[in-house]
């Protein structure tokens, strides 16, 4: 009887999760466009339209716009339908919906006064660092 060889090690690979590779993009192209503020919410668990929020300020109406055509950038060349978006002129406040990943521009006053973190207040804070650094 032969005798058996050592099993070598599986190699797996995991996939990756494309819902937190769009979220890294996401956050990439917005702090490369020097978006203030920005802050990543996990709202899986508190809402059945979205996985994840994605706050951030522009320093003005052409910074959001600015900040706006990048994403727009990066949900194209990621081949991810934009399901909605509310860039209504001069609001101070823009929307871009690409389902799992919804995104908020704001003025730094709209921030203030529609205080988005307070209405999502249970929601789990993603760290923004993680993300850029490449993790998850």
């Amino acid at each position: 009887m032969k005798p058996k060889s050592p099993r070598k090690p599986v190699k797996t690979t995991r996939k990756a999760n494309p819902t937190l590779q769009l979220l890294k993009s996401v956050v990439m192209a917005l702090d490369a466009k020097k978006a203030e503020d920005l802050r990543v919410l996990d709202v899986s668990k508190q809402s059945s339209i979205t996985d994840y929020l994605v706050l951030a300020n522009g320093n003005s109406e052409p910074h959001l716009r600015a900040l706006r055509i990048e994403l727009e950038k990066v949900l194209d060349e990621q081949k991810v339908r934009i399901l909605g978006m509310d860039t209504t002129r001069g609001s101070g406040w823009m929307v871009i919906d690409a389902f799992e990943v919804m995104v908020h521009l704001f003025t730094a006053e709209n921030r203030d006064k529609y205080r988005m973190e307070l209405l999502w207040k249970d929601a789990t804070n993603v760290s923004i660092i993680t993300l850029l650094k490449g993790g998850t």
